[in-house]
């Protein structure tokens, strides 16, 4: 008996050193412990949600159709490159084809590369094919895919501490950014498409003066101007460039920020092992043209190429500012999104909301918490103490557990908190006046106080598998401050448990090991 008590002792004092030692981080004692000793101590802490820190809220539209749009252009352009007449009508392509030997070519063509796409429509000199509504759905459910991942590549890259990134419905994405002090530069960074591509400059097309000087129409995408940042003043210079696409940014594997001679920041990129063939390739068959490096639909510089490049690297130069160019290079590093964003709502929460929100939840948890240990107190006189003991267990063991799974604290986290604490106090009640029934029908303490652990024990578990199993729903179909609540009410149902069921059972215990139970103040 001794040694099962003494084994219930240990796990509650270890719970509660190594639940300080989890929260330390998170106090403003953090800072004065010596860095050598932080070394050896749990770094995770607590981070406050928008609602407290403040920050913002953005909900983006991803154009799911121009992903759709954008599979056909690269069929097209990839067909074209094959040798192949063909065009885009709508939602299909239409390939110039007469009957015979070149159209098996083209169904061979076509089964190898592009197998998703069927063919809908046929004459004697055309075929047409279309994408087929499965694989419609597929790319639109990849593009939503994809967008979340990138745009979380460039907020981990930003340096945003426990940001909500989530999918909201068909095709909208749910973004909370906590502290962010600059939200124009944040909103920059993460609808920015990122499409790099490498073209070449018409400049020896006849009609390039005439076409520039006069803005005569051209093809979309083909007259595009030389980007100015913010830094720079004058004209955007115009140019006039080839349509095809001789590379794009899927072939990079890293980009830098890097500085030149006089100190001026430039976008160093690296290719990955096809892109350096690839890159390799045209600086060799491109010797003294101009090569436009595009992004979005912007020249940020359009180089002479003077020689062969070998190795696998290039530069984006353009007057940046360094932060310009940090951002540069995180967009590229994350990768382009598949299809352009729209942003449906954008609102910003100032940091003193979040300091009246931390004061108002703080107050409120400290009031609940007192008021419910001077009612146990007074109510069940030192068996109510005993509960308040595991109360504060409670508390202390949740706040832990929160620490180490680096949760982010939300008003209604707090909420949960408060709930939690009303939860376990129902539970020391159910208890203590099951102990009160057995005192009253003549039993002694001791057994007083065993069959009212054991009447009680059920009903205890089968109210917190119901708030359990609510929370887990909640947790499912909640969005992030809902989420919140249900992973902060989760753990504090298992922690309820235990300080509940272990922690008050323990002092029982222990004191009838010391002495016999003849009275107990409940």
């Amino acid at each position: 008996m001794k040694k099962k008590i003494g084994f219930r002792i240990a796990l509650l004092t270890g719970s509660v050193i190594v639940s300080f030692l989890l929260i330390l981080p998170s106090l403003p004692l953090w800072t004065s412990v010596p860095d050598n000793l932080k070394r050896f101590l749990p770094g995770g802490k607590i981070s406050l949600g928008l609602d407290l820190k403040g920050g913002m809220s953005v909900t983006l539209e991803v154009d799911q159709d121009k992903a759709v749009s954008g599979t056909l252009d690269e069929m097209v352009t990839g067909l074209k490159e094959a040798g192949f007449t063909v065009v885009r009508s709508g939602d299909s392509i239409v390939l110039t084809v007469p009957r015979g030997p070149h159209r098996d070519a083209l169904r061979k063509t076509l089964s190898r590369r592009y197998p998703a796409i069927t063919e809908t429509g046929k004459t004697d000199t055309a075929v047409t094919y279309s994408l087929p509504a499965a694989e419609i759905k597929r790319i639109k459910e990849h593009a939503m895919t994809q967008a979340v991942e990138v745009i979380r590549n460039r907020i981990d890259q930003f340096g945003v501490s426990e940001p909500v990134i989530q999918r909201q419905g068909k095709n909208r994405i749910l973004i909370e950014l906590p502290g962010v002090n600059d939200p124009e530069r944040a909103m920059a960074l993460i609808g920015r498409t990122a499409r790099l591509r490498f073209m070449l400059v018409d400049d020896k097309n006849p009609q390039a003066e005439t076409i520039i000087e006069k803005k005569v129409p051209v093809p979309a995408d083909d007259l595009l101007y030389e980007g100015q940042s913010s830094g720079t003043g004058g004209a955007p210079t115009p140019y006039l460039l080839k349509k095809q696409a001789l590379m794009t940014g899927e072939m990079i594997s890293d980009a830098r920020v890097s500085f030149g001679q006089f100190n001026e920041p430039f976008v160093s990129m690296t290719f990955n092992s096809a892109g350096a063939k690839l890159f390799d390739e045209i600086t060799k068959d491109h010797v003294k043209q101009l090569l436009a490096i595009v992004l979005d639909n912007r020249v940020y510089s359009a180089p002479v190429i003077q020689e062969e490049i070998s190795g696998g690297q290039a530069q984006i130069t353009g007057s940046f500012t360094l932060k310009e160019a940090k951002d540069l290079s995180i967009v590229l590093r994350s990768g382009a999104l598949p299809a352009p964003v729209r942003i449906l709502q954008n609102v910003t929460v100032g940091p003193s909301l979040g300091r009246d929100s931390i004061r108002s939840g703080i107050r409120a948890t400290i009031l609940a918490v007192i008021l419910v240990l001077i009612f146990m107190a007074f109510y069940y006189r030192f068996s109510g103490v005993i509960a308040d003991f595991a109360l504060i267990l409670n508390l202390i063991i949740l706040v832990g557990a929160l620490a180490a799974l680096h949760a982010t604290l939300t008003l209604p986290g707090i909420a949960g908190i408060i709930l939690t604490v009303g939860m376990g106090v129902d539970s020391n009640v159910l208890i203590l006046e099951r102990i009160r029934e057995e005192i009253r029908s003549g039993k002694p303490v001791r057994s007083a106080i065993d069959s009212g652990y054991n009447k009680a024990f059920l009903t205890i578990v089968d109210s917190h598998v119901t708030t359990l199993i609510t929370a887990l729903i909640l947790f499912i179909f909640g969005t992030g401050p809902i989420k919140g609540f249900a992973v902060t009410l989760s753990v504090g149902i298992g922690i309820n448990l235990f300080t509940a069921l272990v922690g008050t059972r323990v002092v029982y215990d222990y004191m009838g090991s010391r002495r016999k139970l003849e009275k107990l103040s409940i």
